[in-house]
């Protein structure tokens, strides 16, 4: 059994990475069974992606404080934003595809087919990695002043 005894940044990133590989690999098994015609390279992304975004949403824990605005950014504030705002920045670089997999997956004329609604995927997959990367990998200087 792995202990999470001592907060570290390796821990929270390493959580980030394996909530994204969970994540990542669903996309990458469901894309070819909603959608058979969509590009290979759309599964890829969707693994490295969410794997990648892991990582960011588990190492963005150690910056708890905002010095421009003088104030403390707690997990479950940090962690969704960095997931939509991420999300929101993939929608703009894959907007035809999304969108074509999200008619494929809800039909035309639903309510859920605009692909913006990944945002608010990215906003629940950056709850998720924040909450466990701060359960069991702290947070803020503790978690960066701490050997593995």
């Amino acid at each position: 059994m792995i202990e999470f005894n001592n907060p570290s940044l390796v821990t929270r990133i390493a959580i980030g990475k394996g909530i994204g590989l969970i994540f990542g690999l669903i996309g990458f098994v469901s894309i070819p069974m909603i959608s058979p015609d969509m590009d290979p390279m759309l599964r890829w992304g969707f693994l490295f992606w969410y794997i990648t975004l892991g990582a960011i949403v588990g190492q963005m824990g150690v910056m708890n404080w905002n010095p421009v605005l003088n104030m403390h950014l707690p997990w479950w504030f940090r962690g969704p934003w960095i997931g939509g705002w991420m999300n929101f920045v993939l929608v703009f670089f894959a907007y035809d595809q999304l969108a074509k997999f999200m008619l494929d997956f809800f039909g035309p004329g639903a309510l859920m087919q605009s692909p913006f609604w990944f945002v608010a995927e990215g906003v629940a997959f950056g709850l998720i990695v924040g909450y466990i990367a701060t359960r069991y990998g702290g947070e803020g200087r503790e978690a960066v002043d701490q050997p593995a």
